[in-house]
């Protein structure tokens, strides 16, 4: 923090630094002083001094980012009778600009005086102000016209409040004729300067995009015939082409909303405005062959998206007019948009993708099957296109991975297979099956009729990974398609590309359901797939397939356990990778819980010892490098013996006092684990993944492993004073998840907690220290709300109690999605208890101790909770906190009115520009919207949504 106003040379001589010395050490150094400077009041001067003098390029630069950082963020450090001579002073600034102005300056200048513009309250019509001092000056267009397009945009980014931007938007409203006017005739006085029809497109667009302009006026405007002449010449320049699209786009998503929400505008020249851009965007279709011809792939992706965008704004209009036979017109546009899926890039076709997702969901909540049928051909096409899409390079040699364009081509198969998952249903999987199958085959023909019979190995490989996508969609009992694809797969001779068969081998895992329904083929394909586990490149493949084998076929593979316990023993010898083997472990687990409770026991032991050995030589010879992911690496074994723990659940009947086949190979494996956490403690990652095993364990066997709590639990207390890793307090929650509810446990398990808390809050309490230890945080009070669900009465009675609401209390406004939840679920698990009267005879002592601690602590804990929810908390986090809102008001909703009611009086009443907040009408009914929706979680995280909006 700066104590005084810096000498000028001095900030010259930091910015010199910062943009001109070679030495990396002074570069920080004057970086970090500058950025101090900006958070400062003397900022405001030096950068407007700055901007005066115009040194050099990089002052200039700096001192505009400078003016720009402080309105944006800083503004209500200004004095108000201050905004005036910063207005006048900004717009001196911007007066002297002209063609050899830096564009930094001049966007970082222009967006600064749209910022103070929107948070200047006392300003009244300043885009008629802007227009009237600037409009008649030619050289002043460049940045008025940068000014006009800024000033709507910035409207969504500053935190204004919603009352300030609704003033705001009213007044755009109310200028938007004169500023439409102002665009017309700067293009029609500029006719050759392609500069300024970049900018006023973009202008326009940016006012459309907020809804300043009327959708009435536009069918008859002349800046949206220009867009299409420039759209219709595929000669234009890059830059002029993307504005013209960006500005036609705009105005279809605002027509896309309107159709929407019918109430948004009147519907007066509505239909005439869809019928004008519906003939105008059709009328492209020439350009963009053009465009394919002249390989212009920039402006093909343009044309896509107008294609696309017209296409989802006609959407519900197509789907809805499509009745008794007939098609509404513009179901012409989606042809247009498979011409562009058929084009040769794939970055053009899955600009289209977001349509038919749409589409889909349209389809799927009408579910009528004449509708289905009418776009049935579309799906047809897009699938067989993007079939296409999805092959290879024919020369390409080994697996789709190892290839130099993997990086893009692998997530956009992805992306089709998800996309085909949606829209499957409106051919039908097996439809799509057989398509995909006369791929295979080769039962194809031309447009003349000719069959043809050679397909090459790219277009069989895509078809069995379009069939990939939709194989669990497959009916079980479906025999006419499925058999002869899986014989094909078992039968493809050994010559055959390896990235066919890798595809086939995940098809084959893919079609599980079918195999369990079919289980004659279950063991040709388990002989299959176990020859593919020692093939390089196919290993990995077979083992996901064998995973999803064992998921869905349990019951006709426990007569194969042996030959899965032989995998199983034979791991490391297969060319996979570890998550492959653990997916292969997971398998193996599913069938071993199902044996017999008799040959579980010899078999877990054996499964857990071929992990647990290499996990005891790797601590017992400490010369061993660690390489993580290799076999040096504990976390590899460790991973591999909780997923065995996780995985094998046998079926056991407590009321017949079984002993639990996997409690002896669990207290064996205890020591090894107590020994990693010893060996290993320094190191996060793998006590992390120890402590996940010991999760595991203690889950599978549950309160069969009550002997080993006393161990656990004083062990992770040692350690955890010394290395605080939070994975020990999240452990901690599942002990107390599994045996706070004995009472002989639950002393000691509060004395767990107890021990935690003076190394867990030493971290918290440090300077940023709660945002800098999420994870903390979170473990923290998970483990603290299993308490109050466990064993509440000796949590509430806790000494360490106070502490931790207070802690809960200053972590309201972190927003760490995760442990903001677990603080919110602290605070309503804590009201919860003291609330419910369950069949517990505590429910008095309960109640007695929560209400102590709300009488100290409640008004604390509402003005928080609103605090957080305004300021902190993005909207997505709100549910957990109404949920805490509404357990209050339930708790004691005359206490819960006063503390709102306080808690309201709070908040600022005036945002940074002097506009008023929340009025009193929107404050009583925010209060009695929280109060009086008790049984609506939806309605509350609506109202503090709309109230958090007027701050911001």
């Amino acid at each position: 923090m700066m104590n005084s106003s810096p000498e000028l040379d001095t900030v010259y001589q930091a910015v010199y630094s910062l943009y001109s010395n070679p030495d990396p050490a002074e570069n920080k150094k004057a970086s970090q002083w500058l950025e101090a400077l900006q958070k400062s009041v003397y900022a405001w001067k030096i950068s407007d001094e700055m901007l005066q003098q115009k040194r050099d390029l990089e002052s200039c630069c700096f001192a505009a980012q400078t003016m720009r950082t402080k309105i944006q963020l800083y503004f209500h450090e200004l004095p108000t009778e201050a905004h005036d001579s910063l207005r006048d002073s900004l717009m001196k600034h911007i007066s002297q600009i002209d063609e050899h102005t830096n564009n930094v300056i001049v966007t970082q200048l222009c967006v600064a005086l749209a910022d103070l513009a929107l948070q200047m309250s006392s300003w009244h019509k300043p885009v008629v102000d802007l227009i009237n001092r600037y409009g008649g000056n030619s050289s002043s267009l460049w940045p008025l016209l940068e000014v006009m397009r800024v000033l709507p945009e910035e409207t969504n980014t500053l935190r204004l409040g919603a009352n300030r931007r609704n003033d705001i938007l009213i007044d755009l409203i109310s200028c938007s004729e004169t500023v439409t006017e102002f665009l017309k005739l700067c293009l029609k006085n500029n006719i050759d300067n392609e500069q300024i029809h970049i900018r006023i497109l973009r202008c326009l667009t940016s006012w459309v995009i907020v809804r300043s302009v009327s959708l009435q006026t536009l069918p008859s405007s002349d800046i949206v015939a220009y867009a299409f002449q420039v759209l219709s010449n595929h000669m234009a320049s890059r830059h002029l082409h993307e504005a013209a699209t960006d500005c036609v786009c705009s105005i279809l998503q605002r027509l896309g909303e309107h159709n929407l929400l019918p109430g948004l505008e009147l519907n007066k020249n509505l239909d005439q405005l869809q019928l004008c851009l519906f003939t105008s965007v059709m009328q492209l279709e020439q350009p963009y062959h053009l465009s394919v011809a002249h390989e212009e792939i920039e402006q093909s992706m343009n044309y896509c998206r107008i294609f696309t965008e017209l296409a989802e704004t006609f959407l519900k209009t197509i789907v809805n007019g499509c009745t008794d036979g007939k098609q509404h017109y513009a179901i012409k546009i989606l042809d247009l948009v498979l011409m562009c899926i058929g084009h040769h890039d794939y970055e053009v076709a899955q600009i289209t993708f977001n349509l038919w997702y749409q589409l889909s969901e349209e389809l799927y909540d009408k579910n009528k099957e004449d509708l289905n049928s009418v776009f049935r051909p579309h799906i047809e096409r897009l699938i067989g296109a993007l079939c296409k899409h999805c092959q290879m390079e024919p020369d390409h040699l080994g697996l789709i991975e190892e290839g130099s364009s993997a990086e893009e081509f692998v997530p956009f198969r992805g992306r089709v297979s998800e996309l085909i998952k949606d829209v499957v249903f409106i051919v039908g999987s097996s439809h799509c099956f057989r398509q995909m199958f006369s791929t295979l085959t080769g039962e194809q023909t031309t447009s003349d009729g000719q069959s043809i019979r050679s397909p090459t190995w790219d277009s069989i490989e895509a078809a069995l990974f379009i069939m990939q996508s939709v194989a669990k969609n497959i009916v079980p009992e479906e025999n006419e398609v499925v058999p002869k694809v899986v014989e094909a797969i078992l039968n493809a001779p050994e010559n055959t590309h390896i990235a066919v068969r890798h595809t086939s081998i995940l098809l084959l895992g893919e079609l599980c359901e079918w195999i369990n329904c079919h289980s004659q083929s279950l063991e040709p394909v388990l002989h299959f797939l176990l020859a593919c586990l020692n093939q390089r490149g196919l290993a990995s493949a077979a083992s996901v397939a064998l995973h999803s084998i064992c998921t869905a076929c349990p019951e006709h593979m426990a007569s194969h356990f042996p030959g899965l316990l032989q995998i199983a023993r034979c791991l490391d010898s297969f060319p996979i990778t570890n998550g492959a083997a653990i997916g292969l472990l997971k398998g193996v687990s599913i069938i071993l819980a199902r044996l017999p409770l008799t040959e579980i026991t010899p078999a877990m032991k054996e499964l857990c010892w071929f992990q647990a050995r290499p996990l005891c030589e790797l601590m017992e010879s400490n010369g061993i490098l660690l390489t993580r992911g290799t076999k040096t690496d504990p976390v590899v074994w460790l991973d591999r013996l909780a997923t065995i723990f996780r995985y094998t659940n046998p079926q056991i009947d407590d009321t017949k006092h079984q002993s639990h086949p996997c409690q002896d190979i669990i207290t064996e494996i205890w020591p090894v684990l107590s020994n990693v956490c010893n060996t290993y403690l320094s190191d996060p990652r793998i006590i992390e993944r120890c402590c996940r095993c010991v999760r595991y364990a203690v889950r599978c066997i549950r309160h069969y492993a009550v002997h080993l709590l006393e161990p656990i639990a004083k062990q992770i207390v040692h350690l955890y004073s010394n290395h605080q890793h939070s994975c020990f307090l999240y452990l901690g929650s599942i002990l107390v998840d599994e045996y706070a509810t004995d009472h002989d446990c639950a002393a000691g398990l509060i004395g767990m907690l107890e021990a935690f808390i003076t190394p867990t809050f030493r971290i918290l309490q440090e300077n940023e220290g709660l945002k800098n230890h999420p994870d903390t945080v979170d473990d923290l009070f998970r483990l603290c709300a299993r308490f109050l669900q466990r064993a509440a009465v000796g949590f509430l009675h806790s000494a360490a109690l106070s502490s931790i609401f207070d802690c809960a209390l200053m972590a309201c406004s972190l927003d760490h999605k995760d442990a903001n939840a677990s603080v919110m679920k602290f605070f309503f698990d804590f009201l919860h208890c003291g609330r419910i009267l369950d069949k517990q005879s505590d429910f008095t002592i309960r109640r007695q101790l929560v209400d102590n601690i709300l009488r100290e602590k409640g008004q604390s804990l509402v003005t928080n909770l609103l605090h957080a929810s305004v300021f902190s908390l993005p909207t997505i986090m709100l549910e957990d906190v109404a949920d805490v809102l509404i357990e209050l008001t339930l708790t004691d909703s005359t206490l819960m009115a006063t503390w709102l009611k306080e808690a309201i009086k709070s908040m600022p009443t005036q945002n940074a520009g002097g506009s008023p907040t929340a009025t009193p009408d929107q404050q009583l009914e925010f209060h009695h919207t929280i109060l009086s929706s008790t049984d609506s979680r939806k309605r509350i995280v609506h109202s503090l949504r709309n109230y958090a909006r007027l701050f911001r």
